[in-house]
């Protein structure tokens, strides 16, 4: 089918718009029939988008699927995915569904509530779609708007605050990456992505007001790009806008925004940084490793000093996205692979646990730690998913965690010992933050009287989490799921760069070849 990945990625957009034009009122019936609508529009589009994963062959590395025809201004509408983009477009519509059945409980403005997840999925979803410069900008920075409505409007008491510091770290970031883009279609005369992944742009070194900037027009473009994807992914020290936003969004929000949202910066290193500007990635690596080693150490730290669940979990996000940059720039096979399966895998179980801590803050409406305490004694089916999860997060061999987390930390040994070294403490802080954290609420004694009376999980919210539970298990005993869909693609990948760097050899004095 010619339009597949049009009806993946516009689907939920329509049910957005029927929602708004044909939807009214605020009554019960109201509420519930565009709860319904939304749950069916993602579960179609989730559907959609297992026949794009059927119809996709492995075996070929480039991109697939593709739509190409006239836009506007000259421009033209290109979508497509390869190996690399299609399990980003699966974790969004997977995770959909379940974020939509999550907040069936929310009774304030839930049209409004349930159209703004609609619009983040299809903008979402054409992130990791699109195949041209301006239709990527587009939907990158649009897809603030709705989580900044989600988070202004029904997040906590300082919602204002945490969603314009969101919106303006992000949106300024974005700012010299579209001025990067412009200097691009310069230089290329094209705004199509795989011409522009085939085009040399200029690494040798250059002066800029008396500066010398080594590997020239590259290392521009790439601290551009970076500006944008550090502060999305997020890097460490442009992290501070990420527990805020997590600590005032509801439940919902924060799934999507540490499940998806965050994996954009990975995509955008994947997609533009490693193979458009291949010298400029080699050169600033080793500021990239240590970036992201502090991050481990430090947001690692951070999260065991925390009171409240959410700012936790928030934290411990910014630690494991430490391991996907170091595995991105390492710049070798098991490096790349283990950052895309750490994505992956960090989407299924950050929003799980987001999840977790949304279901007893319905319960109690407090997401202190101290507040609770022996929640196994009434909840002995939440305390079992919240263990499995709370044990992929910290890397349990047969969980998805401990597989991307291993293939990182292998490729960033052969790039870096030591910062390998200093990465792999990483593992044991996560352990003691996570599991500090589940000791504190589930185990002990049932002393707290409010606790008393506390109920387990429901039908639904176990329905909520039963395919998130699979998943984890399924990924971590069987990782070729992932591994062999963006074999090729990232092998393809790797030898561009390789190759780039060596015809660059000459033109930058001292470089090292990926590998060596």
């Amino acid at each position: 089918m010619t339009s597949l990945l049009s009806i993946v990625t516009f689907l939920p957009a329509l049910a957005a718009a029927i929602l708004a034009l044909f939807l009214r009122g605020e009554d019960r019936a109201a509420q519930a029939n565009a709860k319904w609508l939304a749950l069916v529009a993602t579960l179609a589009t989730f559907a959609a988008s297992l026949v794009l994963l059927a119809g996709f062959d492995p075996a070929n590395p480039g991109f697939q699927f593709v739509e190409e025809r006239p836009w506007i201004f000259g421009l033209t509408y290109k979508m497509g995915v390869d190996g690399i983009a299609l399990p980003f477009v699966l974790l969004t519509t997977f995770l959909m569904p379940i974020t939509i059945l999550a907040c069936w409980n929310v009774t304030h403005r839930v049209k409004e509530y349930m159209i703004a997840f609609l619009v983040l999925e299809t903008l979402m979803t054409g992130v990791f779609t699109a195949l041209d410069l301006v239709l990527f900008y587009l939907f990158f920075e649009g897809g603030l708007i709705p989580m900044f409505l989600i988070i202004g409007i029904w997040g906590g008491r300082d919602r204002i605050y945490a969603a314009f510091k969101f919106f303006l770290y992000t949106f300024l970031g974005s700012v010299l990456m579209l001025v990067a883009m412009i200097a691009m279609y310069v230089d290329a005369g094209t705004t199509d992505i795989p011409r522009l992944l085939r085009h040399s742009f200029e690494s040798g070194p250059i002066e800029i007001l008396g500066w010398q900037i080594v590997g020239g027009m590259q290392m521009l473009l790439w601290l551009a790009f970076f500006a944008s994807f550090a502060v999305k992914l997020p890097m460490w020290p442009v992290h501070t806008w990420l527990p805020d936003a997590h600590v005032q969004a509801p439940t919902a929000g924060s799934v999507v925004l540490a499940a998806i949202l965050l994996k954009m910066g990975g995509y955008g290193f994947l997609r533009f940084s490693l193979p458009m500007f291949p010298v400029a990635s080699e050169i600033v690596a080793p500021l990239v490793f240590w970036l992201s080693a502090i991050a481990v150490v430090y947001t690692s730290l951070v999260a065991l000093m925390q009171d409240d669940m959410k700012k936790l979990i928030a934290y411990s996000s910014v630690a494991h996205m430490g391991f996907v940059t170091m595995g991105i720039f390492a710049a070798n096979r098991q490096g790349i692979d283990g950052a895309i399966f750490q994505m992956v895998s960090h989407g299924l179980v950050s929003g799980a646990l987001f999840l977790c801590v949304g279901v007893i803050y319905d319960r109690m409406h407090t997401r202190e730690i101290a507040a609770y305490g022996g929640l196994v004694n009434r909840m002995p089916a939440y305390a079992a998913v919240f263990s499995l999860f709370t044990l992929a997060n910290l890397g349990l061999p047969g969980t998805s965690g401990f597989v991307g987390e291993f293939l990182t930390l292998v490729g960033i040994f052969q790039a870096d010992t030591w910062v390998a070294t200093v990465a792999a403490t990483g593992v044991i802080l996560s352990a003691a933050y996570a599991l500090w954290l589940y000791r504190r609420v589930a185990f002990g004694d049932l002393i707290k009287e409010s606790l008393k009376t506390i109920t387990d999980m429901d039908r639904r919210e176990k329905t909520v989490f039963a395919p998130l539970v699979a998943m984890t298990l399924l990924l971590g005993v069987y990782p070729s799921l992932v591994t062999d869909l963006i074999g090729p693609t990232v092998a393809e990948l790797l030898s561009h760069h390789d190759a780039a760097l060596a015809a660059a050899a000459d033109a930058v004095p001292g470089l090292r070849l990926a590998g060596n």
